[in-house]
């Protein structure tokens, strides 16, 4: 019966990428199973494999073990380099199909380093070995390849891209799954950071990088948006803990966050809205942690997107340069033609463009992304409405309050 694998990948095209393997690495290497049991291979078996094998149980089979580092490697989301039951190194790439493992291209076995008496030792004594066979595994070992461990990472590299589009799922699922671990890692060194520090309570919430995700995401910087979302995420987890529900209200609170920031730089408020909406059925079926951070951060691109994408390409540069100068810039006393002035167009010209762009005026631009930043402050500082009002590029006290309830429908006492 042919093999699960070789009926998503033809078998000659896994033969001939093992060959060409071989001939330029000259590392033995061999196509497994689901089972860890081997389909094809180029290289012999070392004689050091043979005369282990005589002493491992059943039990602990070198099929098994190939098959659960597969595993392990799909769940990673990137090769994985590990150690067998003798202490001999070998790379790993799991072949995959809507999370199942079909199989691997498992390379090896070599060693890092020149082998001694501490490599024999402890595998001597943990499977029984008598001396004699030891000695001989002694010798055997010192024909094994020794790869340094920055070659052995350029190996997995290689490994990676040759292997990588074998199947299409295959791929998506590795990506998506690197992604993931990655991020987690990212957000595990923020709750280390915060646990460094002193008492939660003495830890306010990092509302100045709040802001600078508003700013970032806004200003089309996705890679900083991302890191300041996974610092937020991180205190999120420090301050609540693991429990999902808490962090889903969380995540709610800063996907409005986030959406605010899309229409303020320049997004359309019905494809946001619809965007936001989704991001909220799909919240009620999330049923893990690193799924709904992950989720968060997709939201990250596809609010860039809007913001950015939806533009008409005659006028895109320049209108995504004036958005980016608003945006840093909105605090202080900012007039048409200093906006004009920055991207070198006439007044009147870049009023009539930005307005055929964006679908707003300049100072209703203006005051949509000043009045969007006072609620934020209204909603989590103690600050004075006069203090708010200044700090968000308006004159007086009056005219922020006039335009604050053309926007909202309220005072600023009573948002508040």
């Amino acid at each position: 019966m042919q093999p699960v694998l070789y009926t998503i990948i033809k078998k000659q095209s896994l033969h001939e990428l093992l060959e060409t393997f071989y001939q330029c690495i000259d590392l033995p290497i061999q196509v497994l199973d689901e089972h860890g049991e081997v389909l094809d291979s180029f290289g012999k078996i070392h004689e050091y494999c043979s005369i282990f094998k005589q002493f491992l149980p059943s039990t602990e089979s070198c099929a098994k073990l190939h098959s659960n580092a597969g595993k392990l490697a799909m769940s990673l989301g990137e090769t994985y380099i590990f150690s067998c039951h003798s202490n001999l190194n070998h790379i790993v790439f799991p072949l995959s199909n809507n999370g199942v493992l079909l199989g691997s291209i498992l390379a090896g076995p070599f060693l890092m380093d020149n082998p001694d008496s501490l490599l024999l030792f402890d595998i001597s004594k943990k499977y029984d070995i008598p001396t004699v066979n030891i000695l001989e595994m002694y010798d055997e070992a010192n024909k094994l390849p020794i790869i340094e461990p920055a070659r052995v990472t350029y190996i997995s590299r290689l490994l990676y891209y040759m292997c990588s589009g074998l199947v299409t799922d295959s791929k998506s699922n590795f990506v998506l799954n690197h992604n993931k671990l990655s991020q987690q890692s990212k957000i595990n060194e923020s709750i280390q950071m915060y646990k460094a520090t002193t008492h939660i309570n003495q830890k306010a919430y990092p509302y100045e990088k709040e802001k600078a995700l508003i700013t970032k995401l806004k200003t089309g910087d996705t890679e900083k948006s991302k890191a300041l979302l996974n610092d937020l995420l991180g205190y999120v987890f420090f301050a609540e803990g693991n429990n999902l529900e808490v962090v889903k209200s969380r995540a709610m609170e800063l996907s409005s966050l986030l959406s605010r920031a899309a229409i303020e730089g320049g997004a359309t408020s019905d494809s946001i809205l619809k965007i936001n909406n989704q991001f909220l059925k799909d919240l009620q079926d999330i049923d893990t942690l690193d799924n709904l951070c992950y989720k968060l951060q997709e939201t990250i691109d596809v609010f860039t997107d809007c913001m950015f994408n939806y533009i008409p390409s005659k006028s895109n540069e320049i209108t995504k340069k004036a958005i980016r100068y608003i945006s840093k810039n909105f605090t202080r006393n900012l007039t048409l033609d200093d906006v004009a002035g920055h991207v070198h167009l006439n007044p009147a010209y870049f009023s009539t463009l930005f307005k055929q762009s964006t679908g707003s005026s300049f100072k209703e631009y203006l005051n949509m992304v000043r009045i969007e930043e006072s609620k934020r402050l209204l909603a989590n500082t103690d600050y004075s409405i006069i203090d708010i009002a200044l700090a968000t590029g308006f004159e007086d006290q009056s005219y922020f309050s006039k335009v604050f309830k053309k926007y909202t429908g309220l005072t600023p006492k009573q948002y508040r």
